[in-house]
């Protein structure tokens, strides 16, 4: 496994395994909300690997529809900056060729409570203007990911749920 996805580096900042629970291949359920109260599910896959020898960490996100269309593809790059201690997350869409930061500190960075990472991000593809990501129930086998949406930064609206099991 460790050939395939990388390790950390003994070197790398602390705080860089925050985010080693991706590390490895992760069959998924999205779940995205069409409609108020009205959702559709969705086949996903994640696989995430240690990068730049074991500096970084680089997890791909696939989505499919019923059809088996490809609908989102990008990569997220994690790195944290020890010197300012603040994460620099990009997510790279591959269908679109754009890249957007993730938990940028002007939207409050990445925040982590002991069981839950949280940040939110501009929104370059759907209609809400922020996006509030929430990795929570993260275990060895299993991790959910959750999306919120908001104009305001205020209030936040749940629309998507993935909920992820390690692929043996």
């Amino acid at each position: 496994m460790e050939r395939e996805f990388g390790k950390l580096n003994p070197n790398a900042p602390e705080a860089l395994s925050r985010f080693a629970f991706l590390i490895g291949r992760w069959q998924c359920e999205a779940k995205v909300m069409v409609a108020p109260g009205e959702w559709q599910a969705f086949e996903a896959t994640w696989v995430g690997r240690f990068i730049l020898d074991g500096y970084a960490i680089a997890d791909e996100y696939r989505m499919t529809n019923p059809s088996g269309d490809l609908i989102v593809l990008g990569l997220n790059f994690r790195v944290f900056d020890a010197t300012k201690q603040i994460w620099q997350i990009k997510w790279l869409d591959a269908l679109t060729g754009t890249w957007t930061d993730l938990g940028p500190e002007e939207l409050g960075g990445v925040k982590y409570d002991g069981q839950s990472i949280v940040y939110a991000f501009k929104e370059p593809m759907v209609a809400h203007a922020l996006t509030r990501a929430t990795y929570t129930n993260i275990s060895e086998t299993h991790f959910t990911w959750r999306g919120e949406a908001s104009d305001n930064g205020k209030t936040w609206t749940e629309f998507m749920v993935v909920e992820a099991t390690r692929d043996e």
